[in-house]
């Protein structure tokens, strides 16, 4: 399919695709109702995808589905986090829905991208990593941050392992200031405790 503009990040969940695209464009796509012609194109019937704007409103940089699939979590070059819903609310909504949004990766005035999201496969919870070089756990239910720490450089990527025990983060200067001096790209494997990343206590402060 033809996409509204540029593919900046996508995830995915089950049978369907998110996709965010320059413009602030959201596409939502269901690939069990896509058809395979002879010649192996797939064309996209009219009710297996769902374009819509983001809430968010500057360029995304990485998006990715809450575990139940029922929402999406995007980040953006102005050091934001959105939650919207990818559930349509009528056949003809053209803005996702969004639940609520949070600030994050800044420093006083110094607002950094975020640069990805990853999900705790046991709690949850969710980390974002941005261009200031921390990552940071979230309590999204509850809306609370839990902890943070700190890599030499932009934080490129993150992932959790399966159980959620240990973290991969990747370091890598993403040019968010030009060409300059940075330290070297490196990978680092850091072992996440359970109260670094379980969700807190309704009240807790």
């Amino acid at each position: 399919m033809n996409l509204p503009g540029k593919a900046f990040t996508m995830d995915t969940h089950e049978s369907r695709v998110v996709v965010g695209c320059s413009g602030r464009r959201t596409c939502l796509l269901d690939i069990r109702r896509s058809v395979v012609e002879e010649d192996a194109s797939t064309l996209w019937t009219a009710d297996s995808v769902l374009e819509a704007e983001s809430s968010q409103k500057h360029q995304m940089r990485c998006v990715r589905f809450f575990p139940d699939g029922q929402s999406i979590a995007v980040g953006s070059v102005e050091g934001r986090v959105a939650v919207e819903s990818v559930v349509p609310t009528s056949a003809a909504a053209d803005t996702m829905q969004k639940m609520y949004a949070f600030k994050c990766h800044r420093e006083g005035d110094l607002v950094y991208p975020v640069n990805c999201i990853d999900f705790h496969p046991k709690f949850g919870t969710f980390a974002t990593g941005g261009c200031d070089g921390s990552v940071v756990t979230w309590d999204g239910e509850n809306r609370k941050r839990l902890t943070s720490f700190k890599v030499p450089t932009s934080v490129a990527a993150i992932s959790f392992n399966n159980d959620g025990s240990q973290m991969a983060v990747a370091s890598s200067y993403t040019f968010e200031d030009g060409e300059r001096e940075h330290p070297r790209d490196e990978i680092y494997v850091r072992t996440m405790l359970d109260s670094e990343c379980a969700p807190k206590a309704v009240g807790a402060a």
